[in-house]
């Protein structure tokens, strides 16, 4: 019973630390002004960057070494190093009480003072957070006791995502209209429940700063609290000392303390696979790239901060990058508002099968589909999906509700499109050979065979590439003189973005029909 006891008693102790968790990455960019944020007095960019690194330094306790807050033409504001940065070097600590956090399905509680909780609820996290950034602009800036408002007037004003512009048709790209066209819908939904508390223009000025400023990851549990086992060393000690029980017994009771512990921060978390999403004030300036990135955002667990370090040696003067994930051109487009040049994590959404142009393939292979092929490949699932069919989720990237063939920079045509091309084209004697079976078409059954699935996709891809209003060519050229004469034209954000996003796509259609061939 005495043991019952003391383990009971070093169990409640783990209790009493705070769960706070750890993540991955993203963060960044910039259009129309929301009411909120047009309001306020709007002070130079370069003095409202002072005064964020002034907050930072004198009232955040946040340190930082080895890098400044500047900004470039290639990239805009983002942090750069003043001197060569060795490898592992810690360059920005955040406490963690100053970071925006929701988790699961609740908002923090400075949501639920302007939203009932059931209605919180039922909004994604980035919704969430907008209503946080609504609380903290309009009725209190404070985080931890800490006030934000330099971290909060250091945010963009507007936005050039997207969903802000008149027409997306200089996209050539009808999957960004679609995926645009949705996210709107759906954000307007989720307006409708909040709007009695803030306007539409708030409601995504602060949903545009979730997506592009947090980073998100398994939710994991809180930071290292010494006092728990400072606590148990100090009853393991009065327990022998005063002759309670034996060492054994004591040694125990400090051992359930411990796994309690490691459960608590490690195993649940990732057990029920909890998200946590976070913006993190400073950190949240550091700019993207997808492949060479200098720079690492991480959770200290014994410093109970964020922090961002050098990933490899940084030469002075060169940009301190991260990297915010996996992040194709249309979800960087959609969401961030700018494109990555030679992106490789890019890809292109073709047409779903079903709507490919199957006589003019048939003429490219000399071969005709069998009859009842198609059906074959409909109940596979193989030739997409209708619109009106498709189990539409109000998931977190554009979707691709008809199932349109994935085409990727990394690893080209989706293979199970080209599965399905081998067994559509494949002849009597071939479909036989396999059973009749499309699963057997996984692999090359033939070279003639591969040719034909080869040149099908090679079509699609060609095809696509020639509906569009101009070559690759035309705008390489136009994309050099709108740079050069930058100052002398009239042309927006939204043209140069429009411009460079369609090469990008060309590019990728065009490196991958090369290697069809």
């Amino acid at each position: 019973m005495k043991d019952a006891k003391l383990l009971w008693v070093f169990y409640w102790i783990t209790t009493l630390t705070q769960v706070d968790a750890y993540h991955s990455s993203v963060s960044s960019p910039r259009r129309r002004v929301s009411p909120l944020q047009a309001t306020k007095p709007r002070v130079g960019r370069q003095n409202r960057v002072q005064e964020l690194l002034d907050w930072a330094k004198n009232t955040a306790d946040i340190k930082a070494g080895g890098i400044e807050l500047k900004s470039s033409p290639e990239s805009g504001l983002g942090w750069f190093a003043t001197r060569t940065i060795p490898a592992n070097s810690v360059l920005l600590s955040v406490p963690s009480a100053l970071v925006l956090s929701v988790e699961g399905t609740d908002g923090p509680p400075q949501v639920e003072k302007l939203v009932d909780r059931s209605i919180v609820r039922t909004l994604p996290w980035y919704a969430r957070m907008s209503l946080y950034l609504h609380y903290l602009s309009e009725k209190d800036p404070t985080i931890s006791g800490v006030n934000v408002q330099p971290w909060l007037d250091s945010l963009p004003a507007q936005f050039d995502t997207p969903l802000h512009w008149d027409s997306l048709k200089e996209l050539q790209y009808p999957y960004m209209e679609v995926a645009v066209a949705k996210q709107k819908k759906d954000w307007e939904a989720y307006h409708r429940q909040v709007q009695g508390f803030l306007s539409w223009e708030d409601f995504v000025w602060g949903c545009e700063c979730a997506r592009s400023r947090a980073f998100s990851g398994a939710y994991s549990g809180g930071a290292f609290n010494p006092r728990i086992y400072v606590f148990t060393l100090l009853l393991v000690t009065l327990y022998v000392g005063l002759n309670l029980g034996t060492l054994e017994q004591a040694a125990n009771g400090a051992g359930v303390v411990v796994s309690a512990s490691i459960l608590k921060d490690f195993v649940v978390p990732k057990l029920f696979k909890q998200q946590r999403y976070i913006i993190c004030p400073v950190i949240d300036m550091a700019n993207h790239q997808s492949i060479g990135s200098g720079g690492e955002v991480s959770f200290e667990y014994f410093a109970n901060a964020y922090s961002l370090a050098s990933s490899k040696e940084i030469p002075a003067g060169k940009e301190v990058t991260i990297s915010y994930g996996q992040r194709s051109n249309d979800q960087l487009l959609q969401y961030y508002g700018f494109v990555e040049q030679d992106n490789p994590n890019d890809v292109y959404i073709l047409p779903a099968l079903r709507e490919w142009d199957i006589e003019t393939i048939e003429k490219k292979c000399g071969r005709k589909v069998a009859a009842g092929r198609l059906a074959k490949l409909e109940r596979a699932g193989l030739l997409g999906s209708t619109v009106e069919n498709a189990a539409v989720e109000s998931n977190e990237e554009a979707a691709n509700a008809a199932g349109g063939v994935v085409v990727k920079r990394g690893s080209g045509i989706d293979p199970a499109v080209l599965q399905a091309l081998r067994a559509l084209l494949s002849t009597d004697e071939e479909w036989s050979v396999a059973s009749e079976a499309i699963g057997n078409f996984v692999e090359p059954v033939n070279s003639e065979n591969e040719r034909c699935a080869r040149i099908a996709a090679r079509t699609a891809l060609e095809q696509e590439l020639s509906k569009k209003a101009t070559t690759l060519e035309e705008d390489e050229t136009l994309l050099q003189r709108m740079e050069s004469m930058k100052k002398a034209t009239d042309a927006s954000v939204e043209d140069f973005l429009a411009i460079q996003f369609r090469i990008e796509k060309k590019k990728l259609l065009q490196e991958t029909i090369d290697r069809l061939r």
